[in-house]
């Protein structure tokens, strides 16, 4: 009898000791004495009866999570441990109680958001350091931890934009590119606009462009757009970006043809496209080496402009650039010519004839010049053709720009004509002909002078 009462007496002190013990540590707790609270708490755990129980560990979080933001502490490898003993202490306190009975009482309401403050903390000071691999993983759980803290209403609001932004940069910065269009991503989804967010849709617009993934393009595209109306950048299309993110002739034209592959008869990609080879075929920089395959690129330039012109009726665009293109080719040619003129006459004697050499290569410079200035007669003529069309549509005048090209054209016709009536020597019917052309041309030329200007606009 006494031996069974003795048992008792020790069982009820021991449950005695263990409440005690749970309020004693709760009181420090509530009183922000949290080293007083950790160590009665540790010697506590010691206890299997105080540690079954799912109380024990989220006060035990509580209490670590609260140490962890301590100064003495904080941002020091025993911070991190602290809060990651705080971490498994919660994580234990959600599995031994699936109810979650006392997350929302005082003072253990404070865990979560705790632990959130700590990692957000951390994360916030490797990202001013510019630490950006120390800073991802512990954002990274801020995140989680926040996105756990509004499910249980505790942040008031769908997103914590604080972050999520954060977390972005520093994954953008760390060249975690998907992880960074993770993040923005939910920041675009939700349109959380302001002027500090206009980078997270340039990013994702960016981004996707360079994946290849034209939906998503355009979704962020037009939510940028709507949100950032004056904004230039969201006004892009696919063309712009296809060019403007590459920088070589090579990734220029693989980028445009890309998009050609899918619409073809795409007015804007054909032009481009046109255009890139053109300025390199013709480039002005002191120093510019003609590319190896320059044939291959004037027919893919050829062939690009004609598309255009044929995807845009009445356009001369296209039309002008072939013809310029083909008229600075053959400025290059007659100088050619020229320079072959002089050394042949400076090495043939007075009164002898020149070389058969010389005269051979004389004979096919002017061949490839008559060719080269052909290469402009077509679309040049097609040109004249529209702007004459215009003329009349547009009450006998034209804009400056419009009847400048106009002239050019004419004028260059004249020449090409005059340069075939040479080459027809012998052949009077088709010098006639030619004689004929040419004249026309010197005339639309003098008629075109006196054209009236139309403002733009007007």
């Amino acid at each position: 009898m006494k031996k069974a009462l003795l048992l008792v007496a020790i069982c009820l002190s021991a449950s005695i000791l263990k409440a005690q013990t749970v309020e004693s540590v709760k009181t420090f707790l509530m009183l922000n004495q949290f080293k007083k609270a950790k160590e009665d708490l540790d010697k506590a755990m010691g206890n299997a009866k105080f540690s079954s129980k799912a109380e024990a560990h989220i006060l035990k979080a509580s209490i670590y999570a609260a140490l962890s933001l301590d100064e003495e502490f904080k941002g020091k490898p025993t911070g991190d441990q602290l809060l990651e003993d705080a971490v498994a202490a919660y994580n234990k306190y959600k599995e031994m109680d699936k109810e979650m009975k006392l997350v929302a009482d005082n003072p253990y309401d404070n865990a979560p958001i705790n632990i959130y403050s700590s990692y957000y903390s951390s994360g916030y000071e490797k990202y001013k350091e510019k630490n950006w691999e120390a800073a991802f993983p512990k954002l990274q759980r801020a995140v989680e931890m926040s996105d756990y803290l509004i499910t249980k209403n505790v942040i008031k609001s769908p997103l914590d934009t604080n972050v999520v932004i954060l977390i972005g940069i520093v994954a953008e910065q760390g060249g975690k590119k998907e992880e960074a269009a993770k993040y923005y991503n939910r920041l675009a989804d939700a349109k959380i606009g302001g002027s500090e967010f206009e980078s997270i849709y340039r990013y994702l617009v960016s981004h996707y462009f360079g994946k290849k993934d034209i939906p998503s393009f355009e979704k962020y595209k037009a939510i940028g757009a709507e949100l950032y109306p004056d904004a230039e950048y969201f006004k892009y299309d696919k063309i712009d970006f296809a060019v403007g993110l590459e920088k070589d002739i090579d990734a220029k034209i693989k980028a445009v043809g890309e998009v050609l592959a899918t619409d073809p008869n795409n007015y804007k990609a054909n032009l481009v496209m046109g255009e890139i080879i053109y300025d390199t075929l013709n480039s002005d920089e002191e120093g510019a080496v003609m590319p190896a395959n320059t044939e291959e690129l004037e027919k893919k330039m050829v062939e690009a402009f004609t598309k255009a012109a044929m995807s845009k009726a009445n356009n001369e665009l296209p039309f002008l650039y072939i013809g310029d293109h083909f008229i600075n080719k053959a400025v290059k040619v007659n100088e050619k010519r020229e320079a072959h003129t002089k050394e042949m006459q400076a090495r043939t004697k007075p009164g002898t004839k020149s070389s058969p050499e010389d005269l051979k290569k004389r004979e096919d410079l002017d061949k490839l010049y008559g060719s080269t200035l052909e290469g402009a007669q077509v679309p040049y003529e097609k040109a004249c053709e529209i702007f004459a069309e215009r003329l009349k549509t547009e009450g006998g005048m034209l804009e400056l720009k419009d009847k400048q090209q106009y002239k050019k054209a004419a004028s260059y016709l004249a020449d090409v004509f005059a340069f075939k009536k040479i080459q027809a020597k012998g052949k009077p019917a088709d010098q006639a002909k030619f004689a004929a052309e040419e004249k026309k041309w010197n005339d639309a030329y003098e008629t075109i002078s006196a054209i009236k200007e139309k403002k733009k606009g007007s």
